[in-house]
């Protein structure tokens, strides 16, 4: 039997619902993964497991336990493990987002810049989706430019871990929330068009695109808007 051509009718219709499948399940994933981010932020916060994890040490914890969760995803991806593994790597972001918050809480206004920040997370999202399935341009030539965006940036802030500058930590936001916002449509887009089929690396790739544009907003709202009492 042949293998039936997507350029038929049928074909294009079944190549449609499976797109439209992976993009309700990597949603349905994404929504699903905030739930142990914001447990692991709750227990890092009440806990205080994370506060000691400043300068090198935590960039090393962060770092060796992000890359080890995103390489386990990768290899269980086709299998019921890699939701699991999936979710715990997102336990283990908000762990690691709570000193954040709590530097962020410390503020007269904290609750408020957490929700700013939450709230302007959403709507980047919910704008790159939109433009992700009405865009008809080709953007997979955007891929290899936000790779090496997001390289400059790492080691930016990598250095700037150790310089400890509130002006650089400014402009590492700033680029940090256009070049993942520019990641999320990128990302969306990939799934729209049939680029990206499984829904638990499109999962682990809108994640960590909302992840740091929310953690830099929060970064920048705290920055610039903090007040104390």
């Amino acid at each position: 039997m042949t293998r039936m051509s997507t350029s038929s009718p049928w074909g294009q219709s079944a190549s449609l619902v499976s797109r439209n499948q992976v993009l309700r399940n990597t949603y349905w994933l994404l929504a699903l993964s905030l739930l142990p981010t914001v447990l692991g932020a709750w227990v890092g916060l009440t806990t205080g497991i994370t506060y000691a994890l400043t300068g090198g040490l935590g960039l090393v914890v962060f770092l060796g336990g992000a890359f080890g969760f995103m390489y386990a995803i990768e290899r269980t991806k086709n299998s019921a493990k890699g939701v699991a593994v999936l979710l715990a790597f997102t336990f283990f972001m908000g762990l690691m987002l709570s000193r954040m918050l709590a530097m962020v809480l410390g503020f007269k206004n904290g609750s408020e810049l957490i929700m700013t920040a939450f709230a302007g997370t959403a709507g980047v999202f919910f704008v790159m989706a939109a433009l992700a399935t009405t865009l008809k341009r080709d953007l997979s030539g955007m891929g290899k430019w936000l790779f090496i965006g997001a390289m400059v940036l790492m080691v930016g802030s990598i250095i700037n871990v150790f310089i400890g500058s509130s002006a650089g930590m400014m402009v590492i936001s700033t680029l940090a929330i256009g070049i993942f916002s520019a990641y999320m449509l990128y990302d969306l887009k990939q799934i729209v068009d049939g680029g990206e089929t499984n829904y638990i690396s499109a999962t682990l790739a809108l994640y960590l695109d909302v992840f740091n544009v929310f953690q830099s907003l929060l970064a920048l709202l705290g920055i610039m808007g903090g007040e104390r009492d």
